[in-house]
């Protein structure tokens, strides 16, 4: 009489030791995906996690500013003007109308990270996709594309952005789009010339050859290899986009009073320097903090797309 075992049965892809007991099987791990390899490289930096901590905490207070403010950032009481820093219930002193300048730092947050996103969003959609067709058609919609974007580069951004506000007027949304369009050149040449690069790319061609549109090769073969420059190139746009919100606003020509942001701050602090110059104190750090961890947070992400391509 026999006796038969019945042995089991190993999945596809998964293996069993040898010398491992029946039964005994483990799977080969798969490996982790570019994303995540990524994110590790950027995250092993201890400078690159504190920039991405403070910038989170920002966002927190920009979220929660109702409920955390001590204070209604408009409330005047000219009695309590140029408290210095410290004062009784007034942590960072008032400024000339005896608003408290914690409460209106607390606020001016939300200005400030949202006036960012407002400018390179409106530079992404117009420059992202303009490059990625310049870069991979090439012909004469490059060239002529490219000499547009010549000639808006030659002028400052700023002065660009200013004959922008002059046409349309003052205001947190035109300041942010004339930011916007003064970027979006910048962002084109970055995408242009990523995009030139992978079109020569054998991938490029087996998608031509196998009958792919147009529209189907950029998006899903030319896109996706060119995210890296892309997202070094955006991050170092917020902070150049923060810094010109502060100095539009500082000119008059960004958030309108009483709305509070941290340009607009450090215009009040100028005018009183004489009389308050520990005005300037908060606004100022907050700007030169925010826009350095950006900075930083860029060179981080700069580094790690480095190391991806030399591995590649």
């Amino acid at each position: 009489m026999t006796i038969s075992r019945s042995v089991p049965r190993v999945a596809p892809g998964v293996r069993r030791s040898v010398g491992a007991p029946i039964g005994a099987v483990h799977s080969n791990p798969a490996p982790p995906s570019p994303g995540r390899v990524f994110v590790r490289r950027i995250l092993k930096s201890r400078t690159n996690v504190a920039c991405l901590v403070f910038l989170g905490l920002l966002a927190v207070v920009a979220v929660a500013a109702p409920w955390i403010a001590p204070y209604d950032p408009a409330y005047q009481k000219l009695a309590s003007a140029f408290l210095p820093l410290f004062s009784d219930n007034h942590l960072l002193g008032t400024d000339q109308l005896g608003r408290d300048t914690l409460s209106r730092l607390i606020y001016a947050t939300q200005i400030s990270l949202v006036a960012p996103l407002i400018a390179v969003g409106f530079a992404a959609v117009t420059g992202l996709p303009l490059g990625l067709l310049a870069g991979y058609l090439g012909g004469k919609f490059d060239w002529i594309a490219g000499r547009v974007a010549d000639a808006l580069i030659a002028l400052p951004a700023l002065v660009l952005a200013l004959a922008i506000i002059a046409i349309f007027g003052p205001g947190l949304m035109n300041a942010m789009l004339a930011v916007g369009a003064a970027t979006a050149p910048r962002l084109f040449r970055v995408v242009r010339g990523a995009a030139m690069n992978v079109r020569e790319e054998t991938y490029i061609e087996a998608s031509k050859v196998v009958g792919c549109s147009t529209s189907r090769t950029v998006l899903v073969h030319v896109l996706p290899n060119v995210r890296s420059p892309l997202l070094v190139q955006l991050t170092l746009m917020l902070s150049l986009a923060l810094l010109a919100e502060a100095g539009l606003s500082f000119l008059g020509l960004g958030v309108q009073p009483p709305t509070a942001s941290w340009g607009s701050m450090l215009r009040g602090a100028f005018d009183n320097r004489f009389q308050s110059p520990w005005m300037v104190v908060p606004p100022g750090l907050a700007i030169m903090l925010t826009i350095l961890s950006l900075n930083m947070l860029g060179d981080g992400i700069r580094d790690a797309v480095g190391q991806e391509r030399r591995k590649a």
